[in-house]
């Protein structure tokens, strides 16, 4: 018999979106199941654990949104840093989709008049990188799997990305 993992409800886990589906924060899946529970907020989309009690099975939220709108501070730009572009780009080459030996691009060489900006620079692995060399992505037969864009959501400064899930991105990225 195998042991299962026992499930963290502390853990930083599900997304909160205000009530205009503009992303808040990261919080636990105990605090989501509150705000459910008490009304505060409603699931979009639910993970594939769940939750039991004698009484009661949950599915564990992923996404929740408050019903009401929550005014909050205005957001204080990301760090423009290799971290946070790293960040950004899942940790994944923006050409080829590739995950060792990561460095960052800048699209627009800046041997030909490329800045150093959000818009302008990727992730990229090694490989891809020497193949683009100074050129265009074009000239060299690479495409960008997205465009870059200097990220919204202020979970990028504060390191909770880490607990990024893949059933967020239409939330933080459309």
């Amino acid at each position: 018999m195998v042991a299962r993992g026992v499930l963290n409800l502390n853990a930083p886990r599900v997304l909160v979106l205000n009530a205009s589906y503009e992303p808040l924060q990261v919080t636990s899946a105990k605090r989501a199941i509150t705000l459910v529970q008490y009304g505060v907020a409603e699931v979009l989309e639910n993970s594939a654990d769940m939750v039991r009690s004698p009484s009661t099975v949950m599915p564990v939220p992923s996404v929740v949104r408050l019903r009401r709108y929550v005014r909050r501070p205005r957001a204080h730009p990301v760090p423009f840093n290799r971290r946070n572009v790293l960040r950004r780009d899942f940790y994944t080459c923006q050409y080829c989709g590739a995950r060792e030996e990561l460095t960052i691009d800048h699209v627009h060489p800046r041997s030909k008049g490329g800045r150093h900006t959000w818009e302008n620079v990727v992730t990229a692995c090694r490989p891809c990188n020497q193949r683009k060399g100074s050129h265009a992505p074009e000239d060299v037969g690479l495409s960008l799997r997205s465009k870059p864009r200097a990220p919204t959501f202020g979970l990028y400064a504060y390191g909770q990305f880490a607990a990024y899930r893949e059933d967020w991105r239409k939330y933080l990225f459309e």
